[in-house]
C-alpha cells in the first residue's frame, strides 16, 4: 500500500522540504508526493517542475501531482501544512477531502496553538506538532531558494513515541532532511516561539531591525520585560522553559546581521496581512486564561492592531 504525503503551501518551507521529498521518492512507487499550490506558482510548477536552489546545488523536481484541487489527491497518509497561520482555518477546510480516519496532519506554521486549532476543526484526527529552522523563500513562481545552511525540521506528538513517528523520521532523513523526532516537542516549539514572538512584535512596534532592538536602552529593556512576561505564560502552559531563554534570545539577536528583521515587520511595512494574532495576541489571551499580567504584550498588541486597521 502506497504512502501518500501532501505538502500544502509551496512557499519557502513547503517548497524546500517538499522538493527534497519529491527528489528522493520520484522513482519509488510506494511513496507519493503531492503539492498543493495556487495561481502562477501552480502554473509554473505544472509546466516546468519546481526549481529548488540549495547550498549544495540546483535541481528541478516533479511531484506525483501538483494541484489546487485536493479532490484529485484522495485520502492522504500525511498532510504537511506550511501556509501562513492566518490562512489556517481556510486551509483546513480546503484539505478536508484528503483527511481520513488514519491521516496524520503536521503543521509547520509559526505559532504555538496551530495543532489545537486543527484538532478543534477536525476532531478525532491525529495532529502532530512541528517547527522548522530554515531560511528559504519563494524567489518567483516555480523557484524556491534556501540559504544560510540551516534546515532543522523538528516534530513530535506530545510525549508519545510510536512506530509511526519513528518511521516518519526515517522517511524524512532518507530524503536528506535534517529531521528529529522529539518527545518534548512542546518545549521545542515554545523555545522557537520565544524568538519569533518577541522579535516580530518589537521590530514591528518600534519599526526597527533586529540589531536596533539592542542598541537602545528603552528598546532592550522592553524586549527583556516582554520575554519575562512570555516566560510566565509559557510555563503556565506547561512548556518547562528555563529563565536562561532570555539571554539566549539576546545572543541570537547579537549573532544576526544588524539590519535583519522579522517577516511580520516586513508585512507591516508592505501593508500586507500579518501574523499579529498568532505571534502577539495569543500571548495576551493565554495570560488572561492563567490570570497572568502581560502589560507590555497588551500595549504592543493594541498599538499594532490599531495600525493594521488604519
Amino acid at each position: 500500500m502506497n504512502t501518500k504525503i501532501v505538502i500544502v503551501g509551496l512557499g519557502g518551507v513547503g517548497g524546500y522540504y517538499g522538493g527534497l521529498l519529491a527528489k528522493k521518492y520520484i522513482d519509488d512507487k510506494s511513496i507519493e508526493i503531492y503539492f498543493v499550490a495556487r495561481g502562477e506558482h501552480l502554473k509554473k510548477v505544472k509546466e516546468n517542475g519546481l526549481t529548488l536552489i540549495t547550498e549544495t546545488g540546483t535541481f528541478i523536481v516533479q511531484p506525483t501531482l501538483v494541484t489546487d484541487n485536493v479532490l484529485e489527491i484522495g485520502i492522504a497518509d500525511y498532510v504537511i501544512m506550511t501556509t501562513k497561520s492566518y490562512d489556517l482555518d481556510t486551509t483546513i477546510v480546503q484539505i478536508k477531502p484528503c483527511v481520513g480516519p488514519n491521516t496524520v496532519i503536521l503543521p509547520l506554521l509559526n505559532g504555538i496553538d496551530n495543532s489545537i486549532r486543527i484538532r478543534a476543526m477536525l476532531p478525532g484526527i491525529e495532529v502532530w506538532n512541528g517547527c522548522v529552522y530554515i531560511v528559504a523563500r519563494l524567489n518567483k513562481p516555480g523557484v524556491v531558494e534556501s540559504s544560510g545552511n540551516v534546515h532543522k525540521f523538528k516534530f513530535g506528538f506530545e510525549n508519545k513515541t510510536t512506530n509511526k513517528l519513528l518511521s516518519f523520521e526515517t522517511l524524512l532523513k532518507n530524503a536528506g532532511i535534517d529531521a528529529t523526532f522529539h518527545t518534548d516537542i512542546l518545549t521545542t516549539i515554545w523555545t522557537k516561539f520565544f524568538f519569533i514572538s518577541s522579535t516580530a512584535s518589537l521590530t514591528s512596534y518600534f519599526n526597527v531591525s533586529f540589531g536596533a532592538l539592542l542598541t537602545d536602552e528603552v528598546r532592550k529593556s522592553t524586549l527583556i520585560q516582554l520575554l519575562e512576561e512570555l516566560l510566565l505564560v509559557a510555563n503556565a502552559e506547561g512548556a518547562e522553559i528555563e529563565h536562561t531563554i532570555i539571554n539566549k534570545v539576546i545572543h541570537q539577536l547579537e549573532k544576526l546581521p544588524f539590519e535583519t528583521t522579522a517577516s511580520m515587520h516586513s508585512d507591516f511595512i508592505s501593508q500586507r496581512n500579518t501574523e499579529l494574532h498568532t505571534l502577539t495576541g495569543i500571548v495576551v489571551e493565554l495570560g488572561q486564561k492563567h490570570g497572568i499580567q502581560t502589560p507590555i504584550y497588551q500595549k504592543v498588541y493594541a498599538e499594532l492592531n490599531m495600525r493594521m486597521k488604519n
